[in-house]
């Protein structure tokens, strides 16, 4: 917010990056200076394709928030968490059991991980509500502002070059995903805490079981903890590296089932950290886009490329859901309804149709 006095916060200490040997996912790195101009948005085309068809995630750099703005975002991001009691907390628990709607606190403790060892993760989650704790009030502009830049600074340039990879119009997945839309994005802000070590044997050192997004585009703002991976082209999990003030960018199953399967939803997973980050908090900072509730998830079978490789879909047209009913099953079932074992890693559940797979 240039030119504003921003409240006063407490600075949250980011913790040091690893020196562990990890084995590291080699996501392609897309400069978003380059996306101003007709001369490079055709240099980042096959750039964004290749990595989104290949990988289903990559890094942007340059994305027109300085560090300074980064630091203060982990600053305002740490309220929901540090300034806020237990007690609000629970008055402001999330009812997505009941509504399929995500605002508010998810509380820890309150999934299932593995072997009856439940979750260390907390959230908080704006779905444009209007009611939020008293210690986020001051903030609310800022939170706000986070959520636009991810939306116009972010989702919508990297959709113009999702749709130009596919030799669709520019804009036609910008045209399904409009800003003012309640349930089609939101910003959340999480907080794993570290684990007994009884309990990470329990879990194989599990924290978040393998799984793909719900939405369309998932947008994470790098941070020093390493815990996240990616499995890998080849099948093999690795580790997703920090690098300063760049924005770990994926596909989510939304946009799988728009494209009929030439972007991919690729799963991840978060795990404990490495031995030398261990005993620290990990703070996050999302934004989860989602095209407006009304479009049916469908592929764009006027892509000549897709038309070229063919289309993959996870449902028939006439039984696909639409995107509020994809969201609000998922968002319902995440972590408390049954899951079937079908072999040693591979965990299903049938939602609106569609298998949705978790890897354990």
């Amino acid at each position: 917010m240039p030119g504003a006095t921003l409240p006063a916060v407490p600075h949250y200490q980011r913790p040091p990056t690893t020196k562990e040997d990890l084995v590291w996912a080699d996501l392609p790195i897309i400069d978003f200076s380059k996306v101003g101009t007709p001369e490079g948005r055709a240099e980042l085309v096959p750039q964004v394709r290749d990595a989104m068809r290949t990988h289903g995630f990559l890094i942007v750099i340059n994305h027109g928030w300085t560090q300074a703005q980064n630091n203060r975002i982990f600053d305002v991001a740490d309220v929901p968490f540090t300034q806020v009691s237990e007690d609000e907390k629970k008055r402001f628990q999330t009812k997505t059991q009941e509504t399929g709607t995500p605002e508010g606190y998810k509380l820890r403790r309150s999934w299932t991980v593995n072997n009856g060892v439940r979750d260390e993760l907390e959230y908080y989650t704006f779905f444009g509500q209007s009611d939020h704790p008293e210690a986020l009030q001051p903030f609310l502009p800022e939170y706000h502002e986070f959520a636009r830049h991810n939306h116009y600074n972010v989702l919508y340039p990297v959709l113009r070059l999702l749709a130009t990879g596919m030799e669709l119009p520019e804009e036609t997945f910008v045209d399904i995903h409009d800003f003012d839309e309640t349930a089609v994005k939101y910003a959340r802000f999480l907080k794993y805490h570290p684990r007994a070590e009884e309990e990470e044997v329990k879990a194989d050192n599990v924290w978040l079981k393998g799984h793909t997004d719900i939405g369309t585009i998932t947008v994470l703002w790098s941070q020093p903890i390493s815990a996240l991976q990616i499995m890998s082209p080849d099948g093999k999990w690795r580790w997703v590296r920090h690098i300063e003030n760049a924005l770990v960018v994926n596909i989510g199953d939304a946009m799988e089932m728009l494209t009929g399967g030439f972007y991919k939803a690729t799963i991840h997973r978060v795990v404990q950290p490495p031995k030398d980050q261990r005993g620290f908090t990990r703070l996050g900072a999302f934004y989860f886009a989602m095209c407006n509730d009304d479009v049916k998830l469908v592929p764009f079978t006027d892509s000549p490329a897709l038309q070229r490789e063919g289309v993959v879909r996870k449902v028939e047209d006439m039984d696909a859901p639409t995107m509020r009913d994809w969201r609000k099953a998922r968002s319902a079932a995440y972590g408390v309804s049954e899951t079937k074992r079908k072999d040693d890693v591979v965990e299903e559940q049938i939602i609106n149709g569609v298998v949705v797979k978790h890897y354990n």
